[in-house]
């Protein structure tokens, strides 16, 4: 039993903040790597930043200034934290667990975020 639960979405005026979590189950997430990606209705997924099993952080040039990603052992848990959300970063967002052997990987439900006043 694997489970992969984001959370942290929601209304957000432009300029603010906000913290997506994603946590997963402790058979994967000490050796599987871990992704962020966001989703406009009918386009691709989009890969936003990643995190390895070795602690290693990835975030996407495009976001590097404003987004940043974490991970605490403690709570099984990865965050994303977004920082001067623009309208244009309302999208749903994903997690995604995978490994080398394993490249679909476990995904979540997403959470959505929507950027407006």
């Amino acid at each position: 039993q694997v489970h992969v639960v984001e959370s942290g979405g929601g209304l957000v005026q432009p300029g603010g903040s906000a913290r997506l979590s994603c946590s997963a189950s402790d058979s994967i997430f000490s050796t599987y790597h871990m992704g962020w990606y966001r989703q406009y209705p009918g386009e691709h997924r989009e890969m936003v930043a990643s995190m390895r099993s070795n602690g290693r952080a990835y975030v996407k040039e495009v976001f590097r200034n404003r987004f940043s990603i974490a991970r605490d052992n403690s709570t099984n848990t990865v965050y994303l934290q977004m920082n001067s959300l623009k309208p244009e970063d309302t999208a749903a967002y994903f997690c995604n667990f995978y490994s080398d052997t394993d490249v679909h990987g476990y995904w979540g439900q997403g959470t959505q975020v929507t950027v407006s006043s």
